[in-house]
């Protein structure tokens, strides 16, 4: 099979399309043939070596196919099923091993590539909005990021709940996708000099006052003014660091801006067993199918082309989810 190999830790220039042996479902898994596979920050951060990982590295954990084999033990998946996958790891790939009780079922109507665009961003925005903070009727949140994968999605599981959502983006374009995806507020961060000490005004005045929660992707860049616009006993959840890692702050910052918080959380940590996975998956598409929520595909790159792809995620000259075009 073909596949995106990273022969070393590096920029984008490490990934070779490399021929590699076909694999063999073991015990409780399946084999995949991908349709797609999508493209998330966490795969360029293994491959430039922010996370200890062992090279070469096929990257990717993403994506959705039909499923062509079927291992010793596995019920309730057959060959020829539609399948999506959220944690099988080496998804950059033509075959994808996938284990059976990750597999995650694809409804008729739905196509592969927005299957494949869906499982890591769109659980990603239902766990922040249901689980580590969960928003109500009423509150305000502000968005960073508002028009990239997990902003758009975010921003209408938020409205679907009754929140009003505050985004941050860096291009007029990327404002009125925002807007269609609900946003209340919109700012342009591109056109502050000073994000720490201008963003939290702006935001304060577009929500009548501080907000009550913050959804930070983003990370060093904006993490001091996150903090700025929370309201007394306010949660900054820090998801992410597209602009890189935030240094460690003193905690008794929490205590001077209104006893606040802030968790830095990971997908995995919310979806650890079947259960939880299922009924995160399940309420996702049970909205993709009622038409109430729109997933965004802003780049497709073939299999070939991983590097531009993680190129164009690196310069945020993306909207949307990026996805690898395989099959």
């Amino acid at each position: 099979m073909r596949a995106i190999q990273a022969r070393e830790p590096g920029d984008a220039g490490v990934l070779d399309l490399v021929e590699l042996p076909d694999p063999v479902p073991g015990p409780g898994e399946v084999v995949a043939r991908s349709a797609a596979a999508g493209i998330n920050f966490i795969d360029t951060y293994r491959r430039s070596g922010v996370y200890a990982i062992p090279f070469p590295h096929v990257p990717g954990d993403e994506g959705a196919g039909v499923v062509t084999a079927v291992g010793e033990g596995v019920t309730g998946l057959a060959v020829g099923e539609r399948i999506a996958w959220v944690d099988a790891p080496s998804a950059y790939a033509e075959l994808v091993r996938v284990p059976a009780s990750r597999a995650l079922p694809v409804p008729d109507g739905v196509g592969l590539d927005v299957a494949a665009a869906l499982p890591l961003q769109g659980m990603t925005a239902h766990y922040l909005v249901a689980s580590t903070r969960p928003v109500g009727e009423g509150e305000w949140a502000l968005v960073h990021a508002g028009a990239g994968g997990v902003g758009l999605l975010l921003t209408q599981l938020a409205t679907l709940r009754g929140a009003r959502v505050v985004t941050t983006v860096s291009t007029e374009e990327k404002a009125a996708l925002s807007r269609a995806a609900g946003a209340a507020a919109v700012i342009r961060y591109d056109e502050l000099d000073d994000l720490t000490t201008q963003l939290p005004p702006l935001v304060k005045e577009a929500a009548g006052g501080p907000v009550d929660v913050v959804y930070d992707g983003v990370g060093r860049a904006t993490f001091d003014a996150s903090l700025a616009t929370l309201r007394r006993r306010g949660m900054l959840v820090l998801f992410g660091g597209s602009s890189g890692q935030v240094p460690p702050f003193d905690l008794q910052r929490l205590n001077a801006g209104g006893s606040l918080f802030t968790t830095r959380p990971k997908l995995g940590d919310y979806i650890v067993d079947a259960t939880e996975l299922r009924w995160r998956w399940d309420e996702l598409m049970a909205a993709v199918v009622a038409g109430r929520l729109d997933v965004r595909i802003g780049a497709r790159f073939p299999l070939a082309d991983a590097a531009s792809a993680h190129r164009a995620l690196e310069g945020r000259a993306t909207t949307g989810k990026v996805i690898l075009e395989i099959g």
